[in-house]
């Protein structure tokens, strides 16, 4: 698979300099940890599951999670576990695995994870790994066990995606140790971790809020601090990090508006774009895409998707721009014993060789997965063609 594979090879070349790569479940984890992309969650009692999934392949979702957790409710949990083996078996069946998306399960309690591995049969080739909640030094262990137990059963390797969200990670007196020591359970299972996921939303439901759609997370004083001490902890560039996914954004309908909206006119402006502007605006996205702007410049990479419409913004905004790129380049082409101050092949900035070369790494990743934006083609080109290339 491949990001923007939905698309024409016509139109693929319109937009990139340098195409997205292909990968796979068979890739490094920190591959992976960077393709992942916007995982879109879908409860697991929907019950047309299987053409859900077939359908958003179609229209770019690289990544899927079927959600046995907080999205449904606890009484329909045995007939939800149901209707996902039933819906995988059917995939399975039907062939065609290439085209689908990487599918992780996200599960309650570690017990789920050895006994859905087991009924799963030869439905379990479709399956990249597990989703485990409230992840924390108390609670990680036993998951991490069921998944070793599990990989015992398929012989193979599972994937294993942490989220962070319980409050003893948020309260100020238990956050720095329990950061650590939720560390220390995670660095034992490195080679299956491509990701580490934060559940904002919990987070807020300690301290009973949420935010409005014209905020977004870095919005929220006490959510932005635990970003930034997860980051401070797992998204080191010497080696010691992990992929750190952006907060899920819980809104795709706009009710009447306090405050203007957050997107300029001129980008859109003077090229057919400007109905673009406005339906973006109309469905909330607007907000969503300064929080995707803002997550990548607090260290995060990727975000939780709720609803489809969220995907392509996403994806269009972790597309490498050809002056991102440009400098990238020129920074490692600089040997990494070597130093000093170039001047951007675009005259307007600084890059300095030795504090810029881990952005420049990590920019040269991302624009492996993502594909580097021809000159002059920018986020907007990128959104267009995104939701224009997508099926009904």
């Amino acid at each position: 698979m491949r990001h923007y594979g939905h698309l024409s090879a016509a139109q693929r070349r319109a937009l990139f300099h340098q195409e997205p790569a292909e990968f796979g479940m068979a890739s490094p984890v920190t591959t992976l940890g960077i393709a992942l992309g916007a995982t879109l969650y879908s409860p697991a009692t929907r019950p047309g599951l299987a053409a859900d999934i077939r359908r958003q392949a179609a229209n770019g979702v690289v990544s899927m999670v079927l959600c046995l957790e907080d999205s449904i409710s606890d009484a329909e949990v045995p007939a939800a576990e149901e209707n996902l083996l039933r819906h995988l078996t059917e995939l399975h069946a039907a062939g065609d695995h290439a085209s689908l998306p990487l599918l992780f399960i996200r599960v309650r309690v570690p017990e789920q994870i050895t006994g859905l591995t087991e009924r799963l049969g030869p439905a379990l080739r479709l399956l990249a790994g597990y989703v485990m909640p409230k992840f924390t030094a108390a609670s990680g262990p036993a998951f991490l066990e069921a998944l070793t137990a599990a990989e015992a059963v398929c012989e193979r390797r599972l994937l294993a995606m942490p989220v962070l969200e319980s409050p003893e990670l948020l309260h100020l007196e238990t956050r720095a140790e329990a950061l650590r020591a939720t560390a220390r359970v995670l660095d034992k299972h490195r080679d299956r971790i491509p990701a580490i996921r934060l559940g904002v939303t919990d987070f807020c439901s300690s301290y009973g809020l949420r935010r409005s759609p014209e905020m977004t997370a870095y919005d929220v004083q006490l959510v932005a601090s635990i970003i930034g001490d997860v980051v401070n902890v797992f998204g080191r560039a010497d080696g010691t990090g992990y992929t750190v996914t952006g907060p899920v954004w819980e809104y795709f309908r706009t009710p009447e508006r306090m405050f203007k909206p957050q997107l300029r006119t001129s980008p859109f402006s003077g090229r057919g774009a400007e109905q673009l502007r406005t339906r973006l605006i109309d469905r909330d996205m607007d907000g969503l895409l300064q929080e995707i702007e803002l997550d990548r410049a607090n260290g995060l990479m990727g975000k939780t998707c709720i609803h489809p419409s969220h995907v392509a913004p996403v994806h269009a905004l972790s597309v490498v721009s050809h002056e991102e790129f440009s400098d990238a380049a020129d920074i490692l082409r600089t040997g990494p014993d070597g130093g000093g101050v170039l001047r951007s092949a675009y005259t307007n900035k600084m890059n300095e060789v030795k504090p810029h070369r881990a952005w420049a790494q990590r920019t040269v990743l991302r624009a492996e997965l993502f594909g580097v934006a021809r000159e002059g083609v920018d986020f907007v080109d990128l959104l267009a063609t995104g939701i224009e290339g997508r099926t009904a």
